[in-house]
């Protein structure tokens, strides 16, 4: 698999496309927050076909680029919410598997940061969206939400054995070890 990153300016957001090798090309993307000739060309340098969307949760920074990708290319979106900016999605609940091409996602909801906030695991790949971050937890309004998404991601996600590389909705990226060692949120809350 070839992993792009692709950072999206008007939301200082990060993206990630997620394609196989010829002869198949076939590309996930994850959490489009802007539709620019730079995400255009990751594409169209591959000739991927892009056969889903995936929506960690429905903030603008996030989300900003769905409808002009979906203008261009005929996907899937997947999501927490049925509907995203306007455009029909395939709804995802906690312990979901998507098969998408050779692409096997697990989906793991952790509210907190936002109500329909989830992590999509890939292979060793962790989407975190703005739920974790290097270092850091996602914002939350209370400290309710704080304590849910520190649960969640205690339950979920510390839990699973081994490493991951955790590519986060802001920031760079980082590794559950290194997260599960230094975070200060999830170690003192």
């Amino acid at each position: 698999m070839k992993l792009y990153f692709h950072y999206c300016a008007s939301g200082l957001s990060n993206c990630y496309v997620l394609g196989t090798y010829p002869p198949k090309n076939e590309a996930i993307i994850v959490d489009p927050g802007s539709m620019d000739l730079d995400l255009l060309k990751i594409i169209e340098d591959n000739n991927f076909n892009v056969l889903a969307i995936l929506i960690t949760h429905d903030h603008l920074d996030h989300t900003g680029g769905l409808t002009t990708i979906m203008k261009i290319y005929e996907s899937k979106v997947y999501a927490v919410a049925p509907e995203i900016r306007g455009l029909a999605a395939i709804r995802i609940r906690d312990g979901d598997s998507i098969a998408a091409g050779p692409f096997n996602i697990e989906v793991f909801s952790v509210p907190g940061h936002s109500a329909d906030s989830v992590i999509f695991k890939i292979d060793r790949l962790l989407f975190t969206g703005d739920t974790l971050n290097a270092s850091l937890i996602g914002n939350t309004v209370s400290s309710f939400s704080k304590a849910t998404l520190v649960s969640s991601l205690r339950k979920k996600i510390l839990s699973l054995p081994g490493d991951y590389t955790i590519l986060p909705g802001h920031g760079p990226p980082s590794t559950l070890e290194a997260e599960r060692r230094f975070n200060f949120d999830l170690n003192n809350f």
